[in-house]
């Protein structure tokens, strides 16, 4: 008996060393592949160095890569970003490259032919806007934030704070995705306020408006000339103009994409935030564990955070304990559906 025992538990021991073994190949090939992943990202107009939409994209693959030991290389866009189609398409052809990230709304029809293209290749695009009447390809992962929701909460937060009852909104692009942060903070405002004045401007008509802090900058002291004590800027580098504006007129700006307050420290009430980076990180996580899925769009929205707007120690005392817990409560009831907000609609 004793003999049959041990036999057993020889047989056991066998087999547990063996699955082991097995177990610890699997992880051994994984951590392989993490490691020969490599990405290729191209920036949107403005290029690194913006403070906002694509340093945060860069950040994001930051943190793949000490996370996750992958490997990545970006390209900077020339001018208005006409060359962002052979970007891609370069990115595409090298044998190296697994995933192909494309940062901003602009890459959304060239990277959608390209990705057809090249079938074995994995590609993500930012702020994504399928094209109605063309399917999304099926190693294509459009990757949105629910941009208008969070500029209805910006837009509250200056209804609440604003002292002169005026406040405005500078865009970069004239485009509906920005239309979108210009229609939610709008809404926003009169949600708490409706005699307050809202004075809209853009930039520009092209992807050349995300990178003129100069035009920003006018813009913004024009607005707060006419009696704006709070200025929200959706405009990517040209953002940085607005800011500049705010510090010299001793005013207010809620900056977008990145919490941009120590790019003036006094002045940003807030910044609606949208995690690209993280974002980011959570696609090539997809790709890294198998669960990528192409073909349509995932969405970064409020109810986990991925955007939201900045409220911490630093612009506690700028937005008020009672502002704060109105805008939450707001939030709150986005998020449950007792506040609606349509994300699709871009006219005011």
């Amino acid at each position: 008996m004793m003999k049959h025992s041990c036999s057993i538990l020889l047989l056991m021991f066998f087999l547990f060393a063996g699955c082991s073994g097995k177990n610890v190949e699997k992880t051994g090939k994984e951590h392989a592949l993490n490691r020969q992943l490599k990405i290729g990202l191209v920036f949107d107009v403005g290029g690194r160095g913006d403070k906002s939409f694509n340093d945060s994209a860069y950040n994001g693959l930051e943190l793949a890569k000490q996370k996750h030991g992958i490997t990545f290389l970006y390209v900077e866009p020339q001018g208005e970003g006409a060359d962002r189609e052979a970007a891609l398409r370069q990115m595409a052809a090298d044998p190296d490259i697994g995933l192909i990230i494309g940062v901003g709304l602009l890459f959304s029809d060239d990277i959608t032919a390209i990705a057809a293209e090249f079938p074995d290749k994995k590609f993500a695009c930012i702020d994504y806007i399928p094209k109605h009447g063309v399917s999304i390809p099926n190693n294509l992962q459009g990757l949105v934030f629910e941009e208008k929701k969070g500029s209805y909460l910006a837009g509250a937060l200056a209804g609440l704070v604003t002292k002169t009852k005026t406040v405005g909104f500078i865009g970069g692009m004239e485009s509906n995705i920005i239309k979108k942060f210009e229609t939610g903070f709008i809404e926003g405002v009169h949600s708490v306020n409706p005699a307050v004045r809202v004075i809209s401007g853009y930039i520009g008509m092209t992807g050349a408006a995300f990178a003129n802090p100069a035009k920003g900058k006018e813009l913004a002291l024009g607005q707060y000339g006419r009696g704006a004590d709070i200025v929200y800027q959706a405009a990517g580098a040209s953002g940085l103009g607005v800011i500049e504006a705010a510090r010299e007129s001793k005013r207010l700006v809620i900056c977008t994409d990145r919490d941009q307050e120590a790019e003036a420290p006094g002045f940003v009430l807030s910044s609606m935030i949208k995690a690209v980076d993280r974002a980011v990180l959570k696609t090539v996580e997809n790709v890294l564990d198998g669960s990528f899925k192409g073909g349509g769009v995932s969405v970064f929205g409020l109810s986990d955070r991925y955007t939201d707007y900045v409220y911490n120690n630093k612009n506690a005392s700028l937005i008020g304990v009672k502002n704060h817990e109105q805008v939450e409560e707001i939030r709150k009831k986005i998020v449950e559906g007792k506040i609606v907000v349509d994300e699709t609609a871009v006219g005011q």
